[in-house]
């Protein structure tokens, strides 16, 4: 089967779901009424409430919520098959994923830029916000952690990717301030920024940056880009919104943009052949369900958007209508992602020679059977399918092996970094806002709030357990990989329970919400009594962890049950 039919399906889908459903959703349920005062008009301070333009925030938007995972987790997900990949992706992202996102930035919206926790209290009752809380920053730590190392792990292995991406530090910086401080329209800075990237990016591929020259070992190496990635994503944080966060995300929108355009593009020349089974159910690894849904996590559904929906997103948004371009379009935006990861996944890397991979050396002849000949190989390789897979894409057109190279690095640390901080920036939120719920002071204050969002994930980073799969021992955070895809997923079938319970008081259609949490409920509870089994075998902190996640959310979910049947029988 060629590739290019997958990805014709895909954007017709796409097209399909924004065109119509989208629109729908808006005039049935969400209600977006143009009269409604926004937060950032309203709490206005320029340091976190600020009005945005739609363009400038879809950019914001989507490049946070398109990290690392919606590339991560289908290059994993492959090892199943290229049918099941490929129709999560796209329908999960229709149904499930842009539904989500839209009514989590609505939601928030219409409750004056409250987090998803913070509006539990009033649907259901101040319990469940705890709950709420706790939950998140259990699932942020794991976000940054996953995340630093992610970036890390690439920094060391595309030494020609550092240049690049710390100079568009300096650039987003040199942006923020002609906007903002010299009223100079958005488009132009940015894209001269754009071009400035890609001239780096050139730049890097011929002087490549590497701590291993300086006589660290790469774990040395690792260790370090760790630590840097911390210090930076926690001053960000504090930063202003308008220094740093905004013009960096907007140019990031533009070089994922330009990327994805590049790599399609390459899909339609090269026209590679799927080198994947349609579908593979007797392999040595997990089952493809429940672990399908959760491996393949934010390319779907993700319950951090819900987080960055209400944390960041609802606090810039200059009116209500720009919700649907913001929150369903940035998500039908990273399922492109998804999809164009899936593609180069299952058939990109039919066209590779000659490649190191991280799970298993060097390679001669890469193929689907020699990248996914197991499971331990395919969790262990990561993202290289897309690095790998991708940069041969974009060679089709004619650019040099190492420049390709460049580009798709500098594509996924770009987005993993803007999650890295924008995550930061949410666990700061989050924590103050426990603090606030327990009466805990210190948390308020934003330097210690900082602290406590990354201390916790420094921690997962540099402390090593058995990974119960495999066997292999691995650092905390990526050992702990199926419990953040899980708890991921099920944070998002919970915000789908307050979204339901909410539009269900306003007496609006709640089946597209209901569904969707129902499903994803299941599903993600399911994985976890599974891990729960393996953890209990090998590591008894990981069983603990995903026990006491479990009684979490069964508690919410019985609150949640409780808050029906009372106002049921009031009604």
């Amino acid at each position: 089967m060629n590739s290019v039919l997958l990805a014709l399906f895909g954007f017709l889908v796409f097209f399909l779901g924004f065109r119509f459903y989208s629109t729908w959703l808006s005039k049935r349920i969400f209600g977006l009424d143009e009269k409604i005062k926004t937060p950032a008009h309203e709490y206005r301070d320029d340091v976190d409430f600020l009005p945005t333009k739609k363009h400038i925030l879809f950019g914001h938007h989507f490049t946070s919520i398109a990290g690392a995972a919606p590339i991560i987790g289908p290059c994993v997900a492959a090892y199943w098959g290229w049918l099941p990949a490929i129709l999560w992706v796209v329908l999960g992202t229709i149904f499930m994923g842009a539904v989500h996102d839209f009514g989590a930035l609505v939601m928030s919206v219409k409750e004056k830029g409250k987090s998803i926790a913070d509006i539990s209290s009033r649907i259901i009752n101040d319990r469940v916000r705890v709950l709420f809380l706790i939950f998140i920053i259990l699932l942020i730590w794991l976000v940054l952690a996953v995340f630093a190392m992610a970036i890390a792990d690439l920094f060391v292995a595309v030494p020609t990717s550092v240049l690049p991406i710390n100079i568009e530090i300096i650039i987003a910086v040199g942006v923020g301030w002609l906007i903002y401080k010299k009223g100079v329209d958005a488009l132009l800075p940015s894209l001269f920024a754009l071009g400035l990237l890609y001239y780096f990016i050139w730049v890097g591929t011929e002087t490549p940056i590497s701590f291993e020259t300086m006589g660290l070992t790469k774990s040395q190496a690792t260790n370090t880009w760790v630590v840097l990635l911390f210090l930076y994503s926690g001053i960000a944080s504090l930063l202003p919104v308008w220094i740093l966060l905004q013009p960096r995300d907007f140019i990031n929108s533009h070089q994922l943009i330009v990327g994805l355009a590049l790599l399609y593009l390459g899909v339609f020349i090269a026209q590679p052949v799927i080198d994947a089974p349609m579908l593979r159910l007797t392999a040595d690894g997990p089952s493809m369900f429940p672990f399908l849904f959760v491996t393949i996590a934010c390319g779907a559904i993700s319950g951090f958007h819900g987080l960055v929906s209400s944390g960041t997103s609802s606090k810039q948004l200059n009116q209500l209508a720009d919700a649907r371009m913001v929150g369903y379009g940035g998500m039908i935006g990273e399922g492109t992602l998804a999809l164009a990861s899936t593609i180069a996944a299952v058939a990109g890397i039919s066209l590779v020679t000659r490649c190191e991979l991280p799970a298993v050396g060097h390679i001669a002849d890469l193929n689907w059977a020699v990248y996914y000949d197991s499971w331990a190989h395919a969790s262990g390789n990561k993202a290289a399918a897309f690095v790998l897979g991708g940069g041969a894409l974009i060679e089709s057109l004619g650019v040099s092996p190492a420049l390709a190279k460049t580009l798709m690095a500098v594509l996924v640390i770009s987005f993993a970094a803007t999650t890295l901080d924008t995550a930061t920036r949410i666990q700061r939120f989050i924590l103050a806002e426990l603090g606030s719920a327990l009466s805990i002071k210190v948390l308020k204050n934003k330097v210690v709030a900082t602290l406590s969002a990354i201390i916790p994930a420094m921690f997962l980073v540099f402390t090593n357990v058995e990974d119960p799969a495999t066997g292999v021992v691995k650092q905390t955070g990526w050992a702990l990989w199926p419990i953040f895809g899980a708890s991921n997923q099920m944070l998002a079938a919970l915000t789908l329970m307050i979204l339901t319970l909410y539009f269900w008081q306003k007496k609006k259609p709640i089946l597209p919400l209901l569904i969707p949490m129902l499903f994803i409920m299941f599903v993600t509870v399911t994985s976890l009594f599974i891990n729960a089994g393996q953890f209990l075998k090998t590591n008894s902190f990981l069983f603990a962890l995903d026990i006491f996640l479990i009684a979490l959310i069964i508690w919410m979910i019985i609150e949640g049950l409780l808050t029906v049947f009372y106002k049921t029988r009031e009604r």
